[in-house]
């Protein structure tokens, strides 16, 4: 049985060669799943005494840039459920984390978020989600617009708004009476990742399942890490993907060889920024700044890879278009107004010629 490097690399082919149904099919990559629960990959992010691996920082970071590479469904699905594992230690709560995290770092429960209704999605509106007390209890009613993986979830780690403007965070059962999945929503890309929306009407959810809150800015605090950073890692993944792309070519086609540097050159400094901010932790300003230069990247790797591949990087059969239309995920995906200032600004330099 191979291990260590040898295992990873085994890992990376076998998604690689699932990622288009991955992308393609409205379907839940469940053979996908199963190679990272095998491979130990649930338990990267959890810690040791809830059964995980406890990789943090750039450790993790390597590792999610490599399966994002691979296949960025599968590693998208991911990210959405350690970031539930994060809110979940985070928390505090540890009667509740025994009893969930050491059976998801084995793979016999899937948690995701739904916070997005708190964060980046539909915040000039009245709140989509809201709670009210009663009888010692919180009863939701409204609904989480963006959730990954929704219809495979046991608990979804969403946020909801009180009467008084106080937020909470919270554990929510899936099988609760009042929580109903949607069906998936029909994504450009990603369509494995099954991402719909999730309703609750008159959902009455215990104390116990308290994650946070209420609080002004249930959000904010907690104990840092990978989870501001982890978008941008997977931007890089899909990017060194198209980058790799792009210096095979380059071997045989002089004309690439070129812009083939100056994408590496691109991707080593960011990977370096990344690491660095991992290392020594990223204010909101400094993670912004990153995410508008991976965007940048992706998108021009993406689009360099498809040029490359001439007439047949547009077929379905190949991966350049698939990595085209993902990039686009990444000007769309949690990304809030600095960033996505930043990303604009990119994409519409001072002095270029009009078009």
């Amino acid at each position: 049985m191979a291990t260590g490097e040898a295992a990873l690399e085994e890992l990376l082919r076998a998604l690689a060669e699932k990622a288009p149904a991955a992308d393609a099919d409205p379907a839940w990559p469940a053979e996908s799943w199963q190679l990272l629960r095998r491979a130990g990959v649930l338990a990267w992010s959890i810690a040791p005494e809830y059964g995980g691996q406890g990789r943090q920082g750039v450790d993790l970071l390597e590792g999610y840039e490599r399966l994002a590479g691979a296949c960025l469904t599968t590693c998208f699905i991911l990210s959405q459920r350690d970031a539930a594992c994060r809110r979940l230690r985070d928390s505090g709560h540890e009667k509740l984390c025994r009893e969930l995290l050491p059976p998801l770092a084995r793979g016999e429960r899937f948690v995701t978020v739904g916070l997005s209704q708190l964060t980046t999605s539909r915040q000039h509106v009245k709140p989509v989600l809201v709670a009210r007390e009663s009888n010692g209890s919180l009863v939701l009613d409204g609904m989480m617009p963006w959730v990954t993986g929704a219809e495979r979830a046991d608990h979804f780690v969403t946020g909801a708004v009180l009467e008084d403007g106080r937020q909470v965070l919270a554990a929510l059962p899936r099988d609760l009476q009042g929580v109903s999945v949607q069906p998936p929503l029909p994504l450009m890309a990603l369509q494995g990742s099954l991402t719909a929306e999730v309703r609750c009407a008159g959902a009455v959810l215990e104390r116990r399942w308290l994650l946070a809150g209420p609080a002004e800015r249930v959000m904010a605090g907690g104990r840092g890490g990978t989870g501001g950073l982890e978008t941008s890692c997977l931007a890089l993944g899909l990017a060194g993907a198209a980058i790799d792309h792009v210096n095979q070519e380059a071997r045989a086609r002089p004309e690439l060889q070129a812009g083939s540097l100056r994408l590496e050159q691109a991707r080593q400094r960011v990977r370096k920024e990344l690491h660095e901010l991992a290392q020594t932790g990223a204010t909101p300003e400094a993670a912004a700044a990153l995410r508008a230069r991976a965007n940048a990247l992706v998108l021009r790797a993406t689009q360099t890879a498809l040029t490359a591949s001439k007439g047949s990087g547009f077929l379905r059969s190949h991966p350049a278009q698939r990595w085209a239309r993902q990039a686009l995920f990444f000007l769309v995906w949690s990304c809030p107004r600095p960033a996505a200032e930043q990303t604009l600004a990119y994409l519409t330099p001072v002095g270029e010629c009009e078009l």
